[in-house]
């Protein structure tokens, strides 16, 4: 006899706690912590189920582990446990999160955290190019692919809106990679998406936007409704609305976000709540934290039923493969931008060296890496 909704309820608010409490490492450790605990320990999918369910959030915007956790609570539990697979794996990275921003706010400008933040910053850099290196290597499936994200690269340093260029390069891969089914159709032409009404150039530098609630919502809802790709490409979308569109945050504090995010268990989007917390205390770092992750409870709600029809699907493959490499250009254009604020002397382009030797030669979770890197930050004062 199968347990009744009550007890499956409670057993996927558990399991989510926990690896919400204890799954450090980012996206990849997270769907592997969670194949284990309901694969193999639990019995509650097969393993086929699963890869379909991890194909299914590289098809949707958003945090791949975290909706990797909503569909198996929607599977286990229904619609209550949707809800509650989402928000248990959150919650506790939001509360840690919220925590270090507390601290940091009150304490970032002290020497003491400056030294820390100076060894931590070459880490995460280093940590990134791994991430970019290692999803690169699985993203260029052909010369189209690797045009396309040389091209997103190339004309992110031009000032094209990020959006577009995630559009542009999903629709050219997409296009040509079935440039043979549309000749066979033959078919006089096709529909393009309008881009009208969306800004295609960006200003390097623009006027300084005054800081608001509401639209630190909307922009991070907006964040969250379009970012494909890892974590790590949310770098691109906070830099081009909260360094160079509002003016509200600098370079140095966005790879402090980062950085926290990458510390703490549970996802990296949790960066969004430290990015809330300083720019507008408790209420910012909520309305962050409810805007980057509500597309990812409704893109998981509409596509959990279709899961098996999409798979399978020539065009949509086509299309992540261009959104794919188009996140990847944008995550290398950004981490090129950061990567010069946070190399600042021989010191920091040491221990980003020694960091990206040791992830390449050795399992190492990032968040010793990230320790090591803020003891090296307090060492090196002794040096300078």
């Amino acid at each position: 006899m199968k347990p009744s909704l009550s007890p499956r309820l409670v057993e996927v608010a558990k399991l989510y706690l926990k690896l919400g409490t204890l799954a450090f490492g980012g996206p990849a450790a997270h769907i592997a912590m969670m194949h284990d605990e309901t694969v193999k320990r639990r019995k509650w999918l097969s393993d086929q189920e699963f890869l379909d369910l991890v194909g299914a959030t590289n098809l949707i915007p958003g945090p791949n582990s975290t909706e990797m956790a909503i569909h198996v609570g929607f599977l286990r539990a229904g619609w209550p446990g949707l809800i509650m697979g989402g928000l248990c794996f959150i919650l506790p990275a939001m509360l840690i999160v919220i925590a270090l921003a507390w601290v940091y706010v009150r304490f970032g400008a002290t020497p003491q955290a400056g030294r820390l933040m100076y060894g931590v910053k070459p880490v995460v850099i280093a940590i990134i190019v791994q991430a970019l290196w290692i999803l690169g290597r699985k993203a260029v499936k052909g010369p189209l692919v690797a045009v396309a994200g040389l091209a997103v690269l190339i004309l992110y340093f031009f000032g094209i809106n990020v959006i577009v260029l995630l559009i542009a390069g999903g629709l050219l891969v997409m296009t040509g990679s079935n440039l043979g089914r549309l000749r066979r159709q033959a078919r006089a032409g096709f529909l393009v998406p309008s881009m009208a009404g969306v800004n295609l150039l960006v200003p390097s530098v623009l006027a300084a936007v005054p800081f608001g609630l509401p639209l630190l919502f909307l922009t991070f809802l907006k964040i969250g409704a379009v970012l494909f790709g890892s974590g790590y490409v949310l770098l691109a979308f906070l830099r081009a609305d909260f360094v160079v569109r509002f003016g509200w945050l600098t370079d140095h504090q966005l790879i402090d976000a980062i950085a926290i995010g990458q510390v703490t268990p549970g996802p990296v989007f949790t960066a969004a709540t430290f990015i809330g917390y300083i720019l507008g205390g408790m209420p910012g770092a909520l309305l962050a934290t409810l805007g980057i992750f509500l597309p990812s409870f409704v893109f998981v709600a509409i596509s959990n039923p279709l899961i098996p029809r999409i798979r399978n699907s020539a065009w949509v493959s086509g299309l992540l493969d261009g959104v794919n490499i188009a996140s990847l250009g944008l995550m290398a254009a950004v981490t090129w931008q950061l990567g010069r604020a946070s190399l600042t002397d021989p010191i920091t382009v040491l221990i980003a060296l020694i960091a990206f030797v040791v992830l390449v030669r050795f399992t190492i979770n990032s968040t010793w890496l990230i320790a090591g890197g803020a003891i090296a930050g307090l060492l090196s004062a002794a040096f300078r």
